[in-house]
């Protein structure tokens, strides 16, 4: 894209936030990016630390995570093999495009986070409209996690703990609700308080492992499978064309890595578009095997029958899935407090805004008032956790927020940046990246609503 003269939209100046806001968005960045601080003489420079190999490690561990799990019961609502073998490479154009124009847009607005990006870009409404939809993803992610952490430990416990046949009940140390709370309370919430995180770099190669580690044995138990684990029935084909978007949340929410990619591309040594472009496209077709993989053997394993989490179709005593589990719940663990912290840091900066105060004004009033966001998400998170047992409709919820993020908001960047280009005519390029970023917002929107439509009324109301 080319990068025509003209400014960015001012209205971003008149809401700027302080140099010192704190903990502000910067802290989406992903878990290994060291970025320079924003100034005119380092941007363009070649400061940063990242390579374009470590670039691409990078936005794949940002890609990769626990919605891989969902893929197999994505493919099965896809209706089969090639519907949602289709249904993912129409939509990497889109997300290899999204990811272009975010870092474009950077250059251009000399911004290193998304929702910065944003706000200098688009104006004060969408600004203020991806940040709300920061945190609400942030909020329904870390849901989603103690919802896994719950799958996990059932079917571990299962494995540890052997019930008589004729005992009516449980014991009461066994209980979904109790392992949750208990787990949560231990290890999430004090690793969810402190104001750093410094240990969010370590977790990344955790993820990548575990990650890597469950396709692995998703994989061979396909090639070689249990004699216990038949298929009940495996479709071809979609019952509708409809049927196949039920499958949009899913594949939006396990390639969203859009809110943490600005950050990568500024701490790049070169950050350039072009160079850019390669990273994400290399980064993207790597996230892709690994979700077919995933998806395509997991879903012949077991067919319609498949389980939400893919993990919970497999028998309780089978070693190399237990092992797979604790990986899972590992990885859950280390990025809870990461999510938690980054919607932190959009509260926190929206908080700032409005009320003007700066951090040096306010060092003891922020103690308290992060104690109380902590603790009331976390609370709120485990509340919801414990009485919404099936990820699956957690997904479908925050899939459509995924699709802004990827869709919707580097859409209108794009016809932003493109309208505020002091151009005496109007190439044909233009008119094309134009139309491209107008098809972008409405597919978004139209997938937004979509999915939160039936979101809300068939799998909420269910």
């Amino acid at each position: 894209m080319a990068q025509g003269t003209g400014s960015i939209n001012s209205d971003y100046k008149d809401w700027e936030w302080s140099a010192d806001a704190g903990e502000r968005a910067r802290l989406l960045q992903s878990p290994s990016v060291e970025t320079v601080p924003k100034s005119g003489e380092s941007q363009g420079n070649g400061l940063g630390a990242t390579s374009a190999l470590g670039a691409v490690f990078i936005v794949v561990n940002a890609a990769l995570g626990a919605g891989l799990l969902n893929f197999p019961a994505a493919f099965s609502m896809a209706g089969g093999v090639a519907a949602g073998i289709a249904l993912q490479m129409c939509m990497l154009i889109f997300i290899i495009g999204g990811l272009v124009i975010l870092a474009y847009c950077s250059q251009a607005s000399n911004e290193r986070t998304y929702q910065e990006v944003v706000w200098a870009v688009c104006g004060k409404v969408p600004g203020v409209l991806c940040e709300v939809a920061i945190a609400v993803y942030t909020f329904g992610t870390c849901i989603a996690f103690l919802i896994i952490i719950g799958d996990q430990e059932d079917k571990i416990i299962a494995a540890l703990v052997t019930e008589p046949e004729e005992a009516g009940s449980s014991r009461w140390y066994t209980d979904r609700k109790f392992t949750i709370s208990i787990t949560a309370f231990l290890l999430i919430l004090p690793l969810s308080i402190p104001k750093e995180i410094g240990f969010q770099k370590y977790a990344s190669s955790l993820s990548v492992i575990g990650t890597w580690y469950v396709t692995a044995v998703i994989i061979i138990k396909y090639i070689w499978p249990d004699k216990e684990l038949v298929p009940v029935e495996i479709p071809t084909s979609p019952s509708t064309w409809m049927a196949v978007f039920n499958a949009v949340p899913t594949i939006c929410f396990g390639f969203q890595c859009h809110v943490s990619s600005v950050p990568v591309f500024n701490s790049m040594k070169q950050p350039e578009v072009k160079t850019w472009g390669a990273v994400v496209t290399a980064a993207m077709v790597i996230a892709l095997f690994v979700y077919t993989g995933t998806g395509v053997c997991g879903f012949l394993t077991f067919g319609a029958g498949v389980e939400q989490d893919v993990l919970l179709s497999y028998p309780s005593n089978d070693i190399p899935v237990a092992l797979a589990r604790a990986f899972i719940i590992l990885c859950v663990l280390t990025s809870y407090p990461i999510l938690h912290f980054c919607g932190r840091a959009v509260l926190e900066g929206l908080w700032l805004r409005y009320t003007g105060v700066t951090v040096e004004e306010d060092v003891v009033r922020e103690r308290r008032r992060r104690l109380l966001q902590t603790i009331s998400w976390f609370l709120l998170t485990l509340l919801l956790a414990l009485f919404i047992p099936d990820i699956g409709k957690v997904i479908s919820v925050i899939g459509g927020l995924a699709a802004c993020f990827i869709f919707v908001f580097p859409g209108l960047c794009l016809i932003q940046a493109k309208l505020s280009e002091i151009q005496e005519t109007r190439a044909i390029s233009w008119w094309a990246q134009v139309s491209y970023g107008v098809f972008m917002v409405t597919l978004g929107a139209f997938i937004f609503g979509q999915t939160t439509a039936n979101a809300i009324f068939v799998d909420l109301t269910a």
